[in-house]
């Protein structure tokens, strides 16, 4: 009888999850047009309370993404000051519209990914999962890999699609 022999391992194929590599949060939105005066206007003064008032530590953890969802004027530092109440509670503090916060954490997290440990290697990255992962962020660490990799593939070690091959 022969022996079972794992050909994926056998191979020295790396499988990247981004699934792994970008920290599961919980996501958090907040909108300054619930602070502006008639819709239109900042008023320094009661942002300023608000921002004093508000409940901060119930972002304890969490990815938050500051916006404005109205087309209204406001100053850079209304968004300053918000990141400061923030910054006692969380990190991961981001300029962006709900829909972006996804690509923007993924994009933090590849960004501090150190990929010289996968130099030369085959290298799959992962494709199916129990998260949604932007696209972005496969773009992203695809375009991180590629000056490096010996080849980078998509999906699973046993079923890929090559995405890159150094010649």
């Amino acid at each position: 009888m022969s022996e079972i022999v794992n050909r994926v391992q056998a191979s020295g194929i790396i499988t990247l999850d981004l699934e792994e590599l970008i920290p599961e949060k919980t996501q958090s939105f907040i909108d300054i047009k619930d602070q502006l005066f008639q819709g239109l206007i900042l008023k320094e003064k009661d942002f300023r309370a608000w921002v004093k008032e508000h409940d901060w530590v119930q972002y304890k953890n969490h990815d938050v993404a500051v916006h404005c969802s109205v087309d209204a004027v406001v100053p850079t530092w209304a968004y300053m000051l918000v990141a400061t109440a923030l910054s006692s509670s969380t990190s991961s503090v981001y300029f962006t519209s709900p829909e972006n916060l996804n690509a923007m954490i993924a994009e933090r997290a590849v960004s501090q990914l150190d990929v010289a440990q996968y130099a030369d290697s085959r290298i799959v990255i992962k494709g199916c999962g129990d998260r949604d992962i932007s696209n972005h962020a496969y773009v992203q660490l695809t375009s991180k890999l590629v000056p490096i990799a010996k080849s980078v593939m998509f999906g699973e070690p046993c079923s890929t699609v090559p995405v890159y091959k150094k010649r």
